[in-house]
């Protein structure tokens, strides 16, 4: 059971949707709040002219790993992309709410990486 392509291939699907949605919702939310995102990258350091950027790598990659097109590039992209933001704007560990959310980032790198290197599974576009 525990061995089984098709239970291997649906934690797979279902891991990957679940991975993606936070970078889908945020991509979509950034286009929506685009001044204040822009406010709160200046505040860090980070020139706002990146935004349209980092929308198109967080909608864009999230949708790829959705669907599995491609998902081990998206996959490496996404996991850089979160790791540079994670430097960016979460390492005032002084503030126990940012390293609780440097820690999930760091796990979602994790993940990302599991998925560069197990590839998207047998439901996705890789496999078509």
């Amino acid at each position: 059971m525990l061995n089984s392509p098709a239970l291997s291939d649906t934690a797979k699907l279902v891991g990957r949707v679940l991975l993606a949605l936070m970078f889908v919702l945020a991509g979509y939310s950034k286009i929506g709040g685009y001044a204040g995102t822009q406010q709160y990258m200046a505040s860090a350091g980070v020139p706002a002219a990146l935004l349209p950027l980092v929308i198109a790598v967080e909608l864009l990659g999230g949708l790829m790993v959705v669907v599995g097109w491609k998902t081990r590039y998206a996959a490496l992209a996404l996991a850089a992309f979160t790791l540079a933001a994670t430097l960016l704007f979460h390492t005032n560990w002084a503030q126990p709410m940012q390293q609780m959310i440097f820690m999930k980032n760091i796990s979602v790198v994790g993940g990302f990486l599991v998925l560069f290197a197990a590839g998207a599974g047998r439901w996705s576009l890789d496999r078509a």
